[in-house]
């Protein structure tokens, strides 16, 4: 079974508390967010994705207005041992919020659909070494 690379970030009442997380500056929220993440390139792959889908949920929920005291967002995923190949990657959001639970819904579908990258993800993703 492949090894399963999770990644979780999180602000407001949803922000890991685990010690070792890490703190960054956030536009969204005046405390930062709170990224708990191993340093190896499957986290970091994976952690781009959950920075991204929290970034957006607070974009998208300010633009409808919507309250939101927490956010937290777990991605995953895993990638075949020979070929490292990505398995893909999943994602499972948690939200402190006072909006009701058809506004709730509406705000993840729209963030799914908008969220740049998984966008750019589940397109394909050329990547090259360049010479200085």
């Amino acid at each position: 079974m492949p090894e399963d690379f999770a990644v979780t970030v999180g602000a407001g009442t949803l922000a890991p508390a685990d010690g070792a997380a890490v703190a960054l500056p956030h536009r969204w929220t005046a405390a930062g967010v709170r990224a708990s993440v191993t340093f190896t390139g499957a986290h970091l792959l994976h952690l781009a994705v959950a920075g991204c889908v929290l970034n957006d949920l607070y974009r998208e929920a300010h633009a409808r207005d919507l309250p939101v005291a927490g956010a937290a967002v777990t991605a995953r995923g895993g990638f075949t041992p020979e070929t490292w190949a990505s398995t893909g990657v999943t994602y499972e959001v948690h939200l402190d919020s006072t909006a009701s639970e058809a506004e709730v819904a509406r705000l993840l579908a729209v963030v799914d659909e908008v969220a740049e990258i998984p966008r750019a993800l589940r397109q394909g993703v050329p990547v090259s070494r360049s010479t200085p």
